[in-house]
């Protein structure tokens, strides 16, 4: 309680010495015309005001004078740089450093979560084609036989090929981002992940059980390899923004959220790009009469590049220093930690 009192009193002697020198920087960023003289005597308060909000977060954490402090120091900024950065200037950055940084961040609770998706898919898909009465729950002999005998192998070519692709796409582009924008849940993406891993054992099982599991395995390898993966990648960073939320370390919860949310919500742009190509491969290869040989290879082509652009480059950025976070231009003045 005392401390808290002192830090007060600090912030309040902080502020009553430095009012008038942030108003005078505030009337500078808000002046239409400034003469060489205030540009000079613009850049000589920001840096002073930049450096006085820091000791504010430092000492106090967040305040409304430090609140008030930063805006006016955002305005100045703009005012220096004269506008913002070009959009198309910042797409180089986007796609070579923060997108491959932020899906390299996830690489080891993709592997995680694959794991898991591929054994639970396995033990459903198993257990229901071994019993009986497990495959007759899912329908009738009748129903169950059309589908593994015509319907599976017709979901592939029953519409044209564009509008297929573009159905597959948008479908499988929300299920990632649900999982990504509804992580801070932590249930979400576990339960998207889990209806989906159900969902394809299930349909493995009726297959096998009317001997026709190689025509599964044939028809979701040339474009699950790469979807499936892009799920995976869904599930784990919507996962990392709720670990942020719940072990945010040294930063608060809000803080910590906020972070996560800005570098890892750019995976969800990537996964979209990502999951455009896979279906591509499931609108306009997998219905092809070519060998399978063929329509694997490039499927597994288009998995090759995807974890190419992750793994390699990403390591590449992440070695740079790079998180997939915006840069403190972007972002605004970050709260300093000690220790």
């Amino acid at each position: 309680m005392v401390m808290g009192t002192v830090k007060q009193m600090d912030l309040d002697a902080l502020v009553a010495a430095r009012r008038a020198e942030w108003d005078r920087l505030d009337a500078l960023g808000r002046a239409r015309r400034l003469s060489s003289d205030e540009v000079d005597e613009l850049v000589t308060r920001y840096r002073a005001a930049s450096a006085d909000l820091a000791d504010i977060k430092t000492s106090a954490g967040r305040s409304v004078e430090g609140d008030r402090l930063s805006m006016i120091l955002s305005r100045a900024r703009l005012r220096l740089t004269g506008a913002p950065e070009n959009v198309l200037r910042q797409l180089p950055r986007f796609f070579v450093h923060q997108l491959p940084a932020a899906l390299y961040r996830v690489r080891w609770t993709t592997l995680a979560v694959a794991v898991a998706f591929v054994v639970i898919s396995s033990l459903v898909a198993f257990w229901v084609s071994g019993d009986p009465a497990a495959v007759a729950a899912l329908g009738s002999q009748a129903q169950l036989e059309q589908y593994a005998k015509n319907d599976f192998t017709a979901y592939y070519s029953e519409n044209p090929a564009a509008v297929f692709a573009g159905t597959v796409w948008t479908n499988n582009a929300w299920i990632a981002a649900q999982c990504v924008l509804f992580g801070i849940t932590g249930l979400w993406p576990v339960m998207v992940l889990m209806q989906n891993a159900v969902s394809i054992g299930q349909a493995a099982a009726i297959l096998i059980s009317f001997d026709r599991g190689d025509v599964f395995l044939l028809h979701i390898a040339p474009h699950g390899l790469l979807e499936l993966t892009c799920i995976f990648v869904a599930g784990a960073t919507g996962l990392h923004i709720f670990w942020a939320w719940i072990a945010p370390g040294r930063r608060s919860r809000g803080e910590a959220l906020a972070a996560a949310g800005r570098s890892l919500a750019t995976v969800a742009i990537g996964l979209i790009l990502a999951l455009a190509l896979s279906g591509l491969v499931e609108g306009f290869v997998t219905r092809q009469p070519w060998p399978w040989p063929i329509k694997i290879g490039i499927g597994a082509l288009a998995l090759a590049v995807f974890l190419a652009y992750m793994l390699v480059l990403g390591r590449t950025a992440a070695r740079r220093g790079e998180t997939g976070d915006l840069t403190e231009y972007e972002a605004g003045t970050p709260r300093l930690v000690a220790g």
